[in-house]
């Protein structure tokens, strides 16, 4: 196989700031698992140094296996019952005013991890009581009873990505759909919180699709929108199929705004959790 080389602009800025080692230190003393880690972002370095970090719950196992993600699948432990405490704990040493929490889809669990969620939720805002908090979750298989129960816990953002563009979401997700993800995304909306998602270009499709993706979740009632650069995290992932230049990347910022979004975030190292703390109303 022929694999593309990373253009100059995919070159990363290394951060050394003390706040990296606190939120470092953190992170391996409690025993968390973060997104920052397990999906290889090219933003780690630079999120730790700003004191935020993306923290990932319901085990480090996730039941499904899509082709883009390095997050590790198979058969999930029992949920960790001290977790949600240990959460709060963790995001108090590292001083956090605004986190973002994440977690591996659940499917072995009867409420997908729901209940769980809202209680990692109430735990770190109650011993948090000035931070913000951003939530990207599963689709649950788009049972709105099982979202409310995350909604009900009142998160300020609620994220929920659509990852790529509707011709190649049954290529790259193993189990999730594209229309079940607008009708997530449509939920959230309707009950007035926050929506968000996130996708991935560079996996081989058109602007055109992006163009048709971004009108679908602006019917939603999403109001913001990430996307970055999918970059391969071994060869067992699916391909880079291009590498898109940052002139492109403004234009989609561009005309995602003139679509209708509020805010938009675009750029090749751009990932869902980047710069949350700006996506608070």
């Amino acid at each position: 196989m022929n694999y593309l080389r990373k253009p100059e602009w995919l070159k990363t800025k290394i951060y050394s700031e003390s706040n990296y080692s606190t939120v470092s230190s953190v992170i391996k003393e409690h025993g968390l698992h973060t997104i920052c880690s397990s999906g290889r972002c090219p933003n780690q370095s630079e999120c730790w140094s700003r004191g935020t970090a993306t923290l990932m719950i319901g085990g480090e196992i996730c039941t499904r296996r899509c082709k883009f993600c390095n997050t590790l699948s198979g058969k999930p432990l029992p949920l960790n019952k001290n977790e949600p405490d240990k959460v709060a704990k963790s995001i108090q040493l590292m001083k956090l005013r605004h986190a973002v929490i994440t977690s591996v889809d659940r499917d072995d669990l009867p409420d997908g991890g729901a209940q769980h969620w809202a209680e990692t939720i109430r735990a770190a805002k109650t011993l948090n009581p000035e931070l913000t908090l951003e939530v990207l979750i599963p689709d649950f298989d788009g049972k709105t009873e099982l979202i409310d129960i995350v909604i009900d816990a009142h998160p300020n953002v609620i994220s929920h990505n659509l990852e790529t563009v509707r011709r190649i979401t049954p290529l790259v997700r193993t189990k999730a759909k594209y229309d079940v993800s607008l009708q997530v995304l449509k939920h959230i909306a309707s009950r007035g919180l926050v929506a968000k998602t996130g996708i991935m270009v560079g996996l081989g499709e058109t602007d055109e699709e992006i163009f048709q993706l971004m009108d679908d979740a602006v019917k939603t009632g999403c109001s913001v929108l990430t996307i970055g650069q999918y970059m391969q995290p071994s060869r067992q992932h699916i391909q880079v199929s291009a590498y898109i230049h940052p002139d492109k990347f403004a234009e989609y910022k561009r005309v995602a705004l003139e679509k209708g979004f509020r805010m938009v975030e675009s750029g090749p190292f751009v990932r869902s959790s980047y710069f949350a703390e700006k996506h608070i109303v």
